[in-house]
């Protein structure tokens, strides 16, 4: 017996400090020479897997896998929003991709105030932002595709006119029938047996057809050969059709279709509307460079995150012992508390100090704030403005922040958290790197008209009270700060990882783990997106009610009971499922052999194809 307890005690700290010892897969590591394609539906991938077989490069690829997944409504849609940072071997530089809808004219916190609205609806029509989807789409495939649109919407289109719908879409549309019910045209679209009041949405498997959506795809292709016949150019072309879908017949019936249901979009809001290509922001995290979407979206937070972690030796600490998920949990309250208060667009007045919020001084201040023993439930948002030589010009605020309670029994279910957007991941040998995290428009989508597209439902994320976000208040043609946050990292200067997640708020507490599951643990890209994951809503959340649920910890099943006892100890009120993460895909770029290894966890229905 003495024997196996000391034999059992020499391989504990081994098993904390390399999981990947022990660690077998589900699904196994995805490999290739030539390219990899992943996202949130098999089909999805292999419209990816069309584009490479046609000569394309990985961005024609991921804009396939984005058209394909946003026909199938894997929970998005083709009028939500897309985000992406895409690596151009030729500049050797990351490049972001800011596709993300704004909010309509007449959308002002005042509307939304005399409307007895804390916050914009979650659903329905007052919920609508432009859409962003086919915009951000058509300009990565302009800018740095190689194919036409015809060939890279081929596979959407075929879908558009039937396809196998999945258990999970199906589900939703039964889930929500009564919302669906209230909108004509989604009726339309959802509801395949109009006539079964047991059962009007479609099943598993039956072949779901969206004719409408067809019309507007093939419209779309048909502007890019019209303007191709007239002898302009493959990017002129493309440029034609997405002048189509924003400001020619498209766009009418959308926001005639949008405006029958009670949205406020009108032909101004899509004309006005524009994709930028930015610079993204970049920490060092042990001399790997990690790339994120600046604070219109919650990427920087993971920066942050990191930021703070590289101040402790987390190997040491062993990987999910109760040390390690206290300093995660505490380095994350941290973060998002920066998040909740200064994060927002950065095309709108005031500006974001996200010079300070990412300085390394900056976040070694707000390590020190980390108390070793308990949880904190009054984490504040910090002042970056001394960091970057300036002044907070709303301390006040913050003096006083929350406004409110914080505290809020839980409302949404797990599924709930993690509902919502998928991703899409490309690489090819000649080293282009595409990382997109498209959403919004899921199920259920009030659909505009004819247009079979859904409209985004993404102005819950805005707030109403200045006094939660003073940067983040809603405003016509303001974009709202969302969680979408698509990674990219390279080391040595050349491509390391590239990542993403679904699941809102979960989205850079999940990837934070992903990256230090590889970096700090010796894990491969399979392993590390199967890892079991710790979840806080500490952080606000970004839809719905915004609520704040300090001290709740999702912890896997298997956490072992003296680590249970270590958190409880420490104030956390914990949970456990036997999956502790959206679906994260990744690539990882082994340059020793020449070869590209993906990953895709457990989680849902998410794969991918190599070659």
């Amino acid at each position: 017996m003495r024997v196996r307890i000391a034999l059992f005690a020499l391989v504990l700290p081994l098993l904390l400090v390399s999981p990947a010892l022990a660690q077998r897969t589900v699904k196994p590591v995805l490999h290739g020479r030539h390219w990899v394609a992943i996202t949130g539906k098999p089909l999805g991938a292999t419209a990816g897997a069309l584009m490479f077989a046609r000569g394309g490069n990985a961005v024609d690829a991921a804009c396939a896998m984005l058209g394909a997944t946003a026909t199938m409504w894997d929970v998005l849609s083709w009028g939500g929003e897309t985000q992406a940072l895409i690596y151009n071997p030729n500049t050797q530089k990351v490049i972001g991709v800011n596709a993300l809808g704004v909010a309509p004219t007449g959308a002002t916190a005042e509307f939304y105030r005399d409307r007895d609205m804390k916050y914009p609806p979650r659903y329905g029509p007052l919920a609508a932002v432009t859409p962003g989807t086919p915009g951000g789409l058509m300009v990565m495939l302009a800018e740095f595709g190689t194919l036409s649109l015809a060939d890279v919407l081929a596979p959407a289109i075929e879908m558009a006119g039937g396809y196998p719908i999945e258990e999970q879409a199906a589900g939703l549309i039964e889930q929500h029938r009564e919302r669906i019910e209230q909108w004509r045209y989604a009726r339309e679209v959802y509801f395949t047996h109009p006539d079964d009041p047991e059962h009007p949405g479609p099943f598993a498997g039956e072949i779901f057809r969206q004719p409408d959506l067809a019309r507007t795809l093939r419209s779309l292709v048909e502007a890019e050969r019209q303007a191709l016949d007239q002898g302009k150019s493959r990017k002129e072309a493309i440029y034609a059709a997405y002048d189509r879908f924003y400001r020619g017949d498209i766009a009418e019936e959308f926001v005639r279709g949008a405006r029958e249901e009670g949205a406020l979009l009108t032909m101004e809001d899509l004309d006005r509307w524009q994709v930028y290509l930015e610079e993204p922001v970049m920490t060092t995290y042990k001399d790997i460079e990690v790339y994120k979407l600046t604070h219109w979206v919650q990427g920087p937070v993971m920066l942050q995150a990191l930021n703070i972690l590289e101040n402790f030796d987390l190997r040491e600490m062993g990987f999910n012992s109760a040390r390690y998920v206290h300093t995660l949990y505490q380095a994350m309250n941290l973060a998002f508390a920066d998040r909740d208060f200064y994060y927002g667009d950065p095309y709108y007045p005031p500006e974001e100090p996200i010079e300070g919020l990412l300085s390394k001084a900056y976040a070694a201040e707000r390590a020190k704030l980390i108390d070793w023993e308990r949880n904190d439930p009054h984490v504040r948002p910090g002042d970056p403005y001394p960091f970057q030589g300036g002044t907070n010009p709303f301390r006040q605020l913050i003096e006083s922040w929350p406004p409110g309670d914080p505290v809020a029994t839980p409302e949404a279910s797990l599924e709930d958290f993690y509902a919502g957007t998928t991703s899409v991941q490309a690489a090819d040998a000649d080293g282009w790197v595409v990382s997109i995290t498209p959403s919004g428009g899921w199920i259920p989508a009030v659909i505009a008209g004819r247009t079979g597209v859904g409209i985004s439902q993404r102005a819950q994320s805005f707030v109403v009270d200045e006094r939660e976000n003073p940067y983040n208040v809603i405003e016509p043609g303001k974009r709202p700060r969302a969680t979408l946050t698509p990674g990219l990292a390279l080391k040595d200067g050349k491509p390391y990882l590239s990542f993403a997640v679904q699941g809102g708020d979960s989205q850079d507490q999940n990837l934070v783990q992903f990256f230090l599951n590889m970096v700090e643990f010796g894990m491969n890209v399979q392993q590390a997106v199967e890892a079991p994951n710790i979840n806080s809503y500490q952080m606000h959340s970004s839809f719905g009610d915004h609520v704040s649920e300090p001290g709740r910890l999702l912890l896997h099943e298997s956490v072992p009971p003296w680590v249970r006892q270590e958190l409880e100890a420490m104030g956390y009120d914990l949970e456990f499922r036997p999956l502790t993460s959206g679906p994260i895909n990744a690539i990882f770029f082994d340059w020793e052999h020449g070869s590209l290894w993906g990953g895709s966890s457990n989680y849902g229905e998410d794969y991918g194809i190599a070659w």
